[in-house]
């Protein structure tokens, strides 16, 4: 099975250089056989890449401690769920996943890209096959998957500790279906730059693909900030990590890529800007690809230390992003600007979105580069952590919140701002409510902290209020008011919970930064600590056994301030047994929309143990909140109106006698 798969994988190499190549000279020749040779390759190349990936996880599963990637990775005590996501808790393996997941979008353009113009399909296959035919070329040469080892060992390594854990069984999934994603966005750029094709319906067809990479993306974020919450045991969401940030670019830059989209596609405008976001989105992504497998970054999220490697992807970076900047520069200049607005529209409220995004974006990549690029060229270290985005990113990103409700209400091509501010009055209203509460009944000094939650509340009243208006609540009878919300089109919900989650997201941050009440003690059996009325008994430790592990578990009835019992929280210690890696399993319970954190220290001489307890209210508000925006991206790909290839049955039929656009 093994070498079925090694050879699986080289197989899978070849149709990328048959995809990258064939199709592209049938495009420019007007050969439409080798045109049509993209598809079938493209769908063989997804087959032998997933025969690869079955045969690795069949390794995994069976213990195959005469494979590599398996010994270093694996254990036969380890859960058969944590046998699986080891197969893509490594540089190897995930590498073998990011293919995968790179060669399935390909599998879906082939499948859904029928009702393209035959040429751009065919350059848009080949674009996605150079890509291939590199990443491919990268985990043959630096990174195989299925190299053996002779004698074979009898025992395993073990998959980290840290990585024992659900969240990376969804967390690295979700992250590459959003990367490589937006491959497809980059793909389609590409083509349009070779093609000297760009009109409104280039961006019908890139807005599916770039709003379903920004939702994987957006799941992916939300769940490694709950995974690195719950995990690490730190009790905190976000450590703007370089790694971390590597995600978060890309995210930015897509977010600004679906805006952008949107105006060309209703407006014929921003063409040139929407073809450059692609690249640099994508670019992006390459980048935080780099950053996690170089080996120039030291972090819990890395995979790999091998200089080589980095090399190797530093050269696929320059020949991509280098590449598509060289093409963008050579062939921009042939391609019309686009059609004119005033700058009270909606598309100049989305010109300023994109404007905000790309600046925070630019911060994000500076903060994260500057260390690296020192160390490299002076040898001195620094740290660059949250106080620098405190002062860089927020101030930027303040304007743009503010700004977001008024975009979805203005009009197209020339708005009226003040009849706008008008319909936000409710909303406004909202927010203003809000910051006088939180400044008279919580804290009175916390000034910024009550604005900043005003403008979260901004956010999720001002996308409230747009459904409101159209569907005419208050100003048309409940029947019609209803008839009118559900006949709504899904993507115009889908804007709403996109911004609604955006606000809540904003909201939990806010609140949990600001309020949250932390204690750390020293206890021993029997002893209390209360934080934010809640009490907490040290009743002792507990010993417990794990199929892989050991543990000290510690564990904490509690009550709240009226001393009603509400359960137990533990949190425990281990020490798993192949590695001797010591973890620290946190203890959190969830009251309302907030959470009681506790985490378990060590051991003291005189048997007490030290222990550290967090109040946290609106925390779920944070991962709520990207769930929102998930929801809303989700709603939005079911528009019928945004999904290619998607005409209604009768117009379908219509069209069987119509004459098949020519490329």
């Amino acid at each position: 099975m093994v070498e079925t798969g090694h050879f699986a994988l080289v197989l899978a190499f070849a149709m990328a250089l048959v995809q990258s190549v064939v199709p592209l000279v049938g495009a420019r020749t007007g050969n439409e056989r080798m045109m049509a040779v993209g598809v079938p390759v493209a769908l063989t190349g997804f087959l032998l890449t997933a025969m690869a990936f079955a045969a690795l996880v069949s390794a995994y599963v069976q213990s195959d401690f005469s494979v590599a990637n398996v010994w270093e990775n694996s254990h036969s005590l380890q859960p058969l769920l944590y046998k699986i996501t080891g197969t893509w808790g490594n540089h190897e393996g995930s590498m073998l996943l990011w293919v995968l997941i790179l060669t399935f979008f390909g599998a879906l353009v082939a499948v859904f890209g029928r009702n393209l113009p035959l040429s751009l399909r065919a350059t848009v296959l080949s674009v996605q096959g150079w890509i291939g035919a590199a990443f491919f070329l990268f985990i043959l040469l630096t990174s195989n998957p299925f190299r053996r080892i002779f004698p074979a060992p009898i025992e395993g390594r073990e998959l980290n500790p840290i990585l024992q854990d659900i969240g990376l069984a969804i967390h690295p999934p979700l992250l590459y279906l959003g990367y490589v994603g937006f491959s497809v966005a980059f793909s389609f750029a590409v083509a349009a730059l070779i093609e000297g094709r760009v009109d409104a319906a280039w961006a019908r067809w890139v807005r599916p693909w770039t709003l379903a990479a920004w939702l994987f993306l957006t799941g992916g974020i939300t769940m490694g900030s709950y995974w690195a919450y719950y995990e690490l045991g730190w009790g905190g969401f976000w450590f703007w990590d370089p790694v971390e940030n590597a995600s978060f670019m890309p995210w930015l830059a897509g977010t600004a890529l679906l805006h952008s989209a949107l105006v060309m596609e209703k407006r014929s405008a921003l063409k040139i800007w929407t073809i450059l976001l692609a690249i640099l989105t994508f670019s992006l992504s390459l980048l935080g690809t780099f950053l996690v497998r170089s080996g120039v970054l030291t972090s819990v999220h890395a995979f790999a230390t091998d200089p080589s490697r980095g090399v190797f992807i530093l050269c696929i970076l320059t020949l991509f992003i280098g590449g598509s900047f060289i093409l963008f520069a050579l062939r921009a200049g042939n391609l019309t600007a686009g059609g004119l607005f005033h700058p009270i529209s909606r598309e100049g409220a989305l010109v300023l979105n994109n404007l905000f995004l790309t600046t925070a974006a630019a911060t994000v990549l500076v903060g994260t580069l500057y260390p690296l690029v020192l160390e490299a060229f002076s040898n001195n270290r620094i740290s660059v952590g949250p106080p620098y985005f405190a002062l860089t990113f927020v101030p930027v990103m303040i304007p743009l919140l503010l700004a977001v409700p008024f975009g979805p209400l203005l009009a197209w091509k020339r708005g009226d701002l003040l009849a706008v501010a008008q319909r936000l009055y409710f909303a406004f209203g909202a927010a203003l409510v809000v910051v006088l509460g939180v400044l008279l009944f919580v804290d009175r000094h916390a000034v910024l902290a009550a604005c900043g939650i005003g403008i979260a509340v901004w956010l999720i009243f001002g996308a409230l209020t747009d459904i409101a208006l159209k569907s005419g609540i208050g100003k048309v009878g409940p029947r019609i008011a209803l008839r009118r919300f559900l006949g709504l089109p899904r993507s115009m919900y889908g804007t709403a919970l996109a911004h609604a989650g955006l606000g809540l997201t904003l909201l939990g941050i806010l609140a949990t930064l600001t309020f949250q009440a932390e204690k750390i003690v020293s206890l021993k059996p029997g002893d209390t600590v209360t934080v934010a009325g809640y009490t907490l008994t040290f009743k002792g430790i507990v010993a417990d056994r794990g199929k892989n592990y050991t543990e000290a578990r510690a564990e904490f009835p509690f009550t709240d301030a009226s001393g009603q019992p509400l359960g137990v929280i533990s949190s425990a210690k281990r020490i798993f047994v192949a590695s001797q890696t010591p973890t620290t399993e946190s203890g959190i319970r969830t009251i309302g929309l907030g959470q009681l954190y506790l985490s378990l220290g060590d051991a003291d001489k005189d048997g007490s143990y030290v222990v550290r307890v967090w109040w946290k209210p609106l925390v779920t508000l944070i991962w709520f909140g990207g769930l929102v925006m998930m929801a809303g991206g989700a709603i939005s790909i079911f528009d019928r109106r945004l999904r290619v290839g998607a005409p209604s049955a009768r117009r379908a039929k219509a069209g069987l006698a119509a004459p098949q656009p020519s490329s």
